[in-house]
């Protein structure tokens, strides 16, 4: 398979196929035809898409490599198993699939004899790896039969370190089961589906060497690997003492010094005093002048380096000009044919794609792309976040907008809004810029609630809405939220698309007179409340007279409150009920004097309850008459018992995998049925907006009425629990009372990146199959406790929950499984 373009290997890949880029001055398929050599596999096809002609021209049909070289070209992508399909008149008999953009040294004769043992339909190659998010994860039974496949997980779903390395030995029966000219994939489509099916699917681990080519540094570190010898592939040339080997011609002069493993290629030429350092990589033809040095860095072929010149675990293309004395940092990536002036300094990770010129004294910063001269994952738990004017800047949020634009059809509409920080203003005019920028037309409500911003996306032709604010709990923490086009947080794919394009930096670039349109969209405020009162039954509440005490907490939530407020007939008095520039976080400190102070005038004014608005108007804080904050999930119990009691929507109740077991009996004896979810919001907002849910509730104190919103909404909570409240006529502190209560215990421990796939297998195998949920981590029943082990999906944290009978035994099983996080990786863990 050599169709692919090789986007994430960019600018490496700018003006050839993936299958092309060179290792050691050979292309990655040149390793692969001579693997299958070895093996004594000479018939080969191989699929094209991506500039075919340049792997055809290079091969040829293969006699002089001493192979059968076939070709079949895709007019257009038709993937993994599509591209196969369009082989099916090469093939008679049980045949190998592999890709010609990976570098292994498996033993294929194992594997086949494997596939044939098991006679099994399909047998995927796997390989153990130490990060599997971006592999396709397989899982498997001990005689090698395939259970189930997880393709790119999150660390919440990574319960093996197995994964598919694309190499497949199948039989052809499989390719009946490809549609033909359709574009289909293994392990998206074909593979799940044979599964479902009941076919013989197996899996081989196989040992030895194998790294996918699928990014810059792993390109680099495949490099380094065969240089230290840990492949069974040989380094071409002389050796020159223990780990330095020399290509024919090469002039070398005896100054030069080697400091560690090295390749210099043939015909190269380095000067006097120059110092090559241990991973350096140096193509054909190259010419590397005195002072020079090198460390950890790939100079391909033709490339002049000149006179105290830098180059600092760096990629530098083939027939580039890098003049004396500029330093090109770690990470930093020269496409073929640049010219890097004298004394220029090109800083970590910038890409300077081909052609270009970057002026002598120059500091390059940002990746050239488009212009002639010269984040671990962007999204968290909490969208994108980071330290205002450090982490996010204008210039940040302008590339991200363009990053989301240019995933949207042109001239879509996205809603924009923020919180009332000044850092939120000029973050979010960054965003406007970048979306007009693209050809994206935008209806900015200016300072609103984040709800109003959900709704006004979920009920016009909006694609989608971005708002900005403070975190809620760190006023340094500046947070860019993307909402889909039905209001609710966007998907992880959603997510990707805006990554791979921000990674890229290849956005769309609108034409003049395509430049998207600002809009201000007249009173989204009244639209927003009239549709949530129309969902709450306001003359019940009127009956009721209550008396309120609500915070806003100097929130945007005093814009949209007072229009509800005052079709409720209720005594509200309420408090920071104005925006400003400089209060707008509830912070540690803050949000407990913050909740005295409910809580107090509650008591002196004799409410009836009391609430605290988040500063995203999404979460709410509630205190009983009592003057008593009602507990995380205390709250969510009262929640689904009022739900399931009294909301007139039919429906089942949706709560995330974490929430306690008493959710089940509570929603039951109000006739209601539960259904578990991911921990996470965006996944318990996606399950509310299905239409068979009445309600969604989580621990965080945000709650979900799917009939008018399928997101959190604090306002819209506030009225339901009004609502409920007048048919209750109960006061809080007693349906409180009377309601289980849950002995949840939480912690975290430390593992690292590396191991956190190695813990989540080593615990699923450790697991009897009947005790455990695989929805999100692992979940694992005992004696009716469970233990919810999850990966946290931004640091190398596992969180580590338990519900048991009492407190005690929760906070057991929590420290067992610590315990067994850090014997699985002693030793291992590094930081």
């Amino acid at each position: 398979m050599a169709g692919g373009e090789g986007t994430r290997l960019r600018p490496l890949t700018s003006n050839q196929p993936k299958p092309m880029v060179t290792i050691f001055n050979q292309p990655v398929m040149s390793y692969i035809i001579e693997l299958l050599k070895e093996y004594k596999i000479k018939d080969v096809v191989t699929t094209l898409q991506f500039l075919p002609q340049l792997i055809k021209n290079y091969y040829g049909d293969g006699m002089d490599l001493g192979i059968n070289l076939n070709y079949a070209i895709e007019e257009e992508p038709l993937g993994t198993a599509g591209s196969v399909k369009n082989t099916e008149q090469f093939i008679d008999g049980t045949f190998l699939v592999i890709s010609g953009d990976a570098i292994t040294d498996f033993d294929l004769k194992k594997a086949v004899e494997f596939h044939k043992k098991k006679k099994s339909l399909a047998t995927l190659v796997l390989a153990r790896v130490e990060s599997p998010l971006e592999f396709g994860v397989v899982i498997t039974e001990k005689d090698g039969k395939i259970t189930r496949f997880l393709e790119k997980p999150s660390w919440a779903q990574v319960f093996s370190d197995t994964v598919n390395t694309g190499l497949y030995i199948l039989e052809p029966e499989v390719l009946d089961h490809i549609p033909a000219g359709k574009n289909v994939d293994f392990s998206k489509d074909l593979f799940p589906r044979l599964l479902k099916e009941g076919k013989p699917l197996y899996g081989y681990v196989a040992d030895g060497y194998w790294c996918d080519i699928g990014n810059l540094e792993q390109y680099r570190q495949v490099h380094e690997d065969i240089l230290n010898n840990k492949t069974k592939l040989s380094v071409p040339g002389i050796k020159m003492g223990d780990k330095v080997w020399v290509g024919n011609d090469a002039i070398i002069h005896p100054s030069v010094k080697f400091k560690g493993s090295a390749f210099v290629g043939n015909h190269c030429k380095i000067e006097e005093g120059a110092v090559i350092g241990d991973g350096t990589v140096i193509g054909n033809n190259v010419v590397i002048k005195g002072g020079a040095k090198t460390g950890h860095s790939i100079v391909q072929e033709n490339a002049y380096i000149g006179p105290n010149v830098s180059l600092n675990g760096c990629i530098i293309g083939k027939n580039c000009d890098v003049k004396n004395g500029a330093n090109v940092q770690n990470g930093a990536v020269i496409g073929d044919d640049c010219l890097v002036g004298a004394n220029a300094i090109i800083k970590p990770n910038v890409k300077i794609y081909p052609f270009k010129s970057i002026d002598a004294g120059a500091t390059i910063s940002r990746s050239i792309i488009w212009e002639t001269r010269g984040m671990r994952s962007l999204f968290g738990t909490d969208g994108i976040s980071g330290i205002a004017n450090v982490d996010i800047t204008p210039e940040l949020a302008t590339r991200v907008a363009m990053a989301y634009g240019t995933s949207l059809k042109k001239e879509s509409f996205v809603v924009t809004s923020r919180d009332s920080s000044r850092v939120s203003r000029f973050v979010k005019r960054a965003i406007i810029a970048g979306l007009t920028a693209t050809g994206i037309h935008v209806r900015d409500l200016r300072v609103a609630p984040t709800p109003v911003n959900r709704f006004n996306v979920a009920t016009t032709a909006a694609v989608g809405g971005i708002h900005v604010q403070i975190s809620s709990y760190d006023p340094q923490t500046i947070q860019i939220n993307f909402f889909d086009s039905e209001g609710i947080n966007i998907a992880a794919s959603g997510q990707r698309d805006i990554e791979k394009y921000y990674a890229r930096e290849d956005f769309r670039r609108a034409f003049y007179n395509e430049v998207g349109e600002i809009a201000f969209p007249p009173r989204a405020l009244e639209t927003y409340s009239a549709g949530l009162l129309r969902n709450v039954d306001v003359e019940k509440i009127k009956t009721s007279k209550f008396k309120v005490i609500i915070d806003h907490a100097h929130g945007s939530s005093a814009f949209a409150m007072p229009l509800v407020l005052g079709k409720l007939g209720i005594d509200a008095i309420s408090m920071n009920a104005f925006t400003t520039e400089d209060k707008t976080a509830v912070d540690g400190p803050n949000f407990d004097q913050s909740i005295k102070q409910v809580s107090n005038t509650v008591k002196n004014f004799r409410a009836n309850l009391g609430v605290l608005i988040g500063g995203s108007c999404e979460r709410i804080f509630v205190v009983d008459e009592k003057g008593k904050l009602i507990k995380p999930n205390d709250m969510l119990h009262l929640m689904v018992y009022l739900v399931s009691k009294h909301e007139k929507a039919k429906g089942k109740i949706a709560v995330p995998l974490s929430a306690s077991h008493h959710i089940e009996e509570i929603a039951k004896e109000g006739k209601r049925k539960t259904v578990r979810t991911k921990v996470s919001a965006a996944s318990l907002m996606k399950r509310a907006s299905k239409g068979d849910v009445a309600f969604g509730g989580s621990q965080e104190r945000g709650f979900i009425f799917p009939a008018y919103l399928p997101a959190y909404d604090a306002i819209m909570s506030f009225c339901k629990i009004l609502e409920y409240l007048s048919y209750e006529k109960k006061p809080l502190s007693k349906i409180v009372a009377q309601l289980p209560k849950c002995k949840i215990e939480e912690e975290q421990t430390f593992c690292s990146w590396d191991n956190k796939g190695l813990v989540m297998r080593k615990l699923v195998e450790a697991a009897k199959v009947g005790d455990i949920e695989l929805i999100d981590g692992i979940k694992i029943h005992k004696n009716g406790d469970w233990t919810l082990i999850l990966p946290h999906p931004e640091d190398p944290m596992i969180n580590i929950i338990s519900e048991a009978k009492d407190i005690k035994s929760a906070k057991s099983n929590v420290a067992k499984y610590i315990k067994l996080v850090n014997e699985i990786t002693k030793g291992q863990n590094s930081v």
